[in-house]
C-alpha cells in the first residue's frame, strides 16, 4: 500500500509548516528518534523522520541523509529560521500535537509494512 506525506498528515493530525510542499510525495518508510546518530547510521533514504527536536541540525541531518519530511511531534514547532531552511532544500515540515509514540502507533497502525 502506498503512503502519501497527505495520509501522514491527516492520520497525525499535523499542521504542514511548508504549505507550498506536495503532498503528493510518496514516503516508503517512517523513522522515529531523537538521536541524530542514530538517524545518520540507521535511517532508510526516502524515509519520513519523526522527532522531537527542533533544531537547524535536524534539517541539515534530514538532508544528509535525504530523508522525504519531517514530523515534530509533541506540539512543538521549530522557529521560521529552521523552517526557511528546510523550505530551501524542499523539505516538507509538519508539526503535531502528538506524543512520538502515539504518532508512531498510528501510522503503524495504518501502515504496518512501512514502520520501523
Amino acid at each position: 500500500m502506498t503512503m502519501t506525506l497527505k495520509d501522514i498528515l491527516g492520520l497525525v493530525g499535523g499542521e504542514l509548516l511548508t504549505p507550498e510542499m506536495d503532498l503528493g510525495i510518496e514516503c516508503p518508510e517512517i523513522f522515529a528518534s531523537d538521536l541524530m546518530s542514530d538517524v545518520l547510521t540507521f535511517i532508510k533514504p526516502g524515509s519520513v523522520l519523526l522527532t522531537g527536536l527542533i533544531h537547524s541540525h535536524v534539517v541539515r541531518t534530514a538532508c544528509l541523509t535525504d530523508v522525504t519530511a519531517i514530523v515534530f511531534v509533541q506540539g512543538k514547532r521549530p522557529d521560521m529560521k529552521v523552517v526557511d531552511e528546510a523550505r530551501e532544500k524542499n523539505l516538507p515540515v509538519i508539526s503535531t500535537g502528538l506524543s512520538m509514540f502515539e504518532a508512531c502507533s498510528r501510522l503503524a497502525q495504518a501502515f504496518p509494512e512501512r514502520a520501523r
